[in-house]
């Protein structure tokens, strides 16, 4: 289910935040299109957190620590690297409104970025919206191999041990599904959603001042409840 406004509405991150309460989120047709539309998928993609799943190999690649990761030290350079072209994705869906929206969200708390750094470059990240025991992932990039994957393995740690309860991840790809992520009907989202945003949860119950190591993720993922 969709539905366009112009781009002269008046969308605020705080009308951002609501939209996500109520099960929807905005995207736009491409990068040089100003206009937005809203999107309510009949089926929405969520990645269990007690289901996530890890391949040896890439397990294997985030004990190496081969990555530095770290978390909202780089929101606007994530933001932008999910915007730009990809192998693969010539166009985006990221235009400078959305960019705009979500830095907005960002400078109020909501939203938060993982970064991936190789040799003090960045070599990938994600970013999402955080409401309530509700984490929203918005998009995902990577300049080196495994750069994404390593993030998202680092946000889903992140989550399991600040209490969250619901990961969102709009759609589901067969990349996703690699990692548990599952469909579930528009009634099942909302009635999850209405639980986890009655709470609240920590994004920053593990610090955010300092990289977690590989093996800690590893283990509170392994660990969790």
């Amino acid at each position: 289910m969709t539905s366009r406004d112009s781009a002269a509405s008046e969308i605020t991150p705080e009308v951002l935040l609501r939209a996500y309460a109520c099960g929807i989120f905005p995207m736009a047709e491409s990068a040089d299109d100003p206009t937005l539309f809203w999107v309510e998928p009949d089926m929405r993609g969520v990645i269990p957190l007690d289901g996530f799943r890890i391949t040896s190999r890439l397990a294997r690649t985030v004990r190496s620590d081969a990555f530095t990761v770290t978390v909202d030290t780089a929101f606007k350079a994530v933001i932008a690297g999910c915007a730009a072209p990809q192998p693969g994705r010539a166009d985006t869906w990221i235009n400078k409104r959305i960019r705009d929206l979500y830095i907005g969200l960002h400078q109020l708390g909501h939203a938060h970025s993982v970064e991936v750094w190789e040799n003090a470059e960045l070599a990938g990240g994600l970013y999402g919206v955080n409401l309530g025991r509700a984490f929203f992932g918005e998009s995902m990039f990577h300049r080196a191999r495994d750069a994404s994957k390593v993030a998202l393995v680092h946000l889903v740690a992140r989550l399991i041990a600040g209490g969250f309860e619901l990961l969102d991840t709009q759609y589901v790809t067969e990349h996703l599904r690699s990692f548990g992520a599952v469909e579930i009907s528009r009634r099942r989202y909302c009635a999850l959603l209405d639980k986890a945003t009655k709470s609240k949860a920590d994004f920053y119950k593990l610090p955010a001042d300092q990289p977690i190591p590989g093996e800690e993720a590893l283990r509170i993922i392994a660990e969790r409840g």
